[in-house]
């Protein structure tokens, strides 16, 4: 355990934190730059003595919980809470679950693709951030709560209308071997994260076509390079499909575009137009 380091690590993460990110107030006599001590205490659920002597370099060695605390309350990225474990003489475990955090570039460049289908899935299949024209193609995750987000979920357990199963997806049935063998290789990555262990537990209680695929112990397959939605207004869209893998939040970022000069680029193009506008009410094209 280096003292003096973690001492000097703790005291530049809790000042440049302002009391309005944490939802505190910033009251009319604070001096003190960032948070102050005894606020940090509070939210990482420790005594404001014991963080005291941590910051002076006069505490004992922290437990991975007030360590997990800390990293909670002083809103530390991965890299800066493993770091904050080596200081403390306990190099950090497993990850607790798949990260839900979203770098704000990756953000930019799903924003930045106009004429691709763009959107960012977690470890889970989560959709956790998308574009307008990913959800004009597939739905408006933006009035869908976090959960009903998860492509997974949607492919073995939501109600299959004829033709409709996973946005009508020609790919769906490659889908459901994929998801299933990747989800079997994430529950080991993050053998005690409830959100992984409920998912898996919640396919498996309701899909048999999941338990099947689960029972294979199978943990690779071959992504589809190109698909066709069923789209309930422009008609099929066939896109070519590429997925950039963002190692560190475990995460991908899934992008979808079609052959320049072909009908399926036109229909992008009026979707774009039409926006996520109710599919069940009549829409007026331009002439």
């Amino acid at each position: 355990m280096d003292r003096q380091e973690l001492a000097a690590f703790l005291r530049s993460r809790r000042e440049r934190i302002s009391p309005a990110e944490v939802g505190l107030p910033r009251g009319p006599r604070r001096r003190t730059p960032g948070l102050r001590r005894e606020e940090v205490a509070q939210l990482a659920f420790i005594s404001t003595e014991y963080y005291t002597r941590l910051e002076q370099a006069r505490g004992p060695r922290p437990s991975r919980e007030v360590l997990g605390g800390l990293a909670r309350a002083l809103r530390l990225s991965d890299a800066e809470r493993g770091h904050l474990h080596h200081l403390a003489g306990a190099p950090p475990g497993p990850p607790p679950g798949p990260s839900r955090e979203v770098r704000q570039s990756l953000l930019d460049l799903v924003r930045r693709l106009p004429q691709a289908a763009a959107f960012v899935t977690s470890a889970t299949f989560e959709v956790l951030a998308w574009n307008d024209l990913a959800a004009a193609l597939m739905e408006d995750f933006s009035a869908l709560p976090p959960r009903d987000r998860n492509l997974v979920r949607r492919a073995f357990l939501t109600p299959r209308p004829e033709g409709s199963r996973l946005y009508g997806v020609s790919d769906v049935d490659a889908f459901a071997r994929l998801s299933a063998q990747r989800l079997r290789a994430v529950a080991a990555r993050y053998p005690d994260s409830p959100e992984v262990t409920g998912l898996v537990a919640e396919l498996l209680a309701g899909s048999e076509e999941f338990r099947r695929l689960w029972e294979s112990h199978d943990v690779s397959a071959e992504p589809t390079l190109c698909k066709t939605f069923q789209h309930p207004v422009v008609g099929p869209v066939t896109v070519n499909c590429d997925a950039l893998d963002i190692t560190d939040r475990d995460q991908q970022v899934v992008i979808y575009t079609a052959t320049p000069g072909s009908p399926s680029e036109e229909a992008l193009r009026l979707l774009a137009v039409i926006g996520t506008q109710r599919m069940d009410q009549q829409v007026d094209f331009p002439a």
